[in-house]
């Protein structure tokens, strides 16, 4: 997968994390879960064009850590939602699967480039 895949499927993503906010309940523990799962979700793409503009290996192996913790961190408000009963596990299954091949991809990457080091 070359980087304008990954620029666009990173997009992608985040309009689906905008999608599941919108759809959360307006209760005061979906509107922080919300608050949380939309900054770390739609960063996710944000950070990954950075990782397209990096200056050395070194700079793109640091902007993919970021990318990868956005990511895992997208995955834990995936999973307090489906474990807070906010919705249900179903709903989420392919989102939250997105999210760990997301998050499989940038660490094969930043293996990848530490090798070449």
């Amino acid at each position: 997968m070359n980087s304008e895949d990954l620029k666009l499927r990173t997009k992608k993503y985040a309009l689906r994390i905008i999608k599941l906010v919108r759809a959360l309940p307006n209760t005061p523990d979906g509107r922080v879960i919300g608050n949380q799962l939309i900054r770390c979700g739609t960063s996710v793409g944000a950070n990954y064009r950075a990782v397209c503009r990096a200056r050395s290996t070194a700079d793109f192996i640091s902007k993919l850590g970021i990318v990868i913790e956005e990511a895992d961190e997208s995955a834990f408000w995936l999973e307090l939602i489906i474990e807070s009963g906010l919705m249900k596990k179903e709903l989420l299954e392919s989102l939250l699967g997105e999210t760990n091949e997301i998050i499989s991809i940038m660490v094969a990457s930043v293996k990848s480039s530490k090798s070449r080091k």
